[in-house]
């Protein structure tokens, strides 16, 4: 089911990401999710304090990527609920924003984007 998961949403991906304001917002926002991620998990070898902490960078950051979606000619499809919520940010976080970027697809929108005026 991931793998299924992982490939319909690489599909979509550059469809969703096109407005410059959401690319930005996306490539300064992920690594803080990532390491609220790693707080959240090595905080039982770390300390406690992590946790909270962690779970809150991750949180804020998924606010505001949803808001920079609502900039986007065409928004992500609606979660179908709690796992599928879970197993798409955690994708995107991951594994399809990095690759969006190391593959040229974040510049590629970047400059297609200032091109078409997807961005104010």
């Amino acid at each position: 089911m991931a793998e299924s998961l992982l490939a319909w949403q690489w599909n979509l991906y550059s469809v969703n990401h096109r407005d410059r304001r959401n690319l930005l917002l996306h490539i300064l926002s992920v690594p803080f999710f990532q390491a609220g991620t790693l707080m959240l998990i090595g905080s039982p070898l770390v300390s406690w304090t992590f946790a909270p902490a962690g779970l809150g960078m991750m949180v804020v950051v998924m606010i505001m990527q949803g808001r920079g979606h609502k900039l986007e000619k065409d928004p992500p499809v609606p979660f179908r609920g709690p796992l599928d919520v879970i197993g798409r940010i955690l994708l995107e976080q991951w594994v399809n924003f990095p690759r969006f970027v190391l593959s040229g697809g974040w510049e590629k929108a970047w400059r297609a984007a200032a091109a078409t005026g997807h961005s104010s």
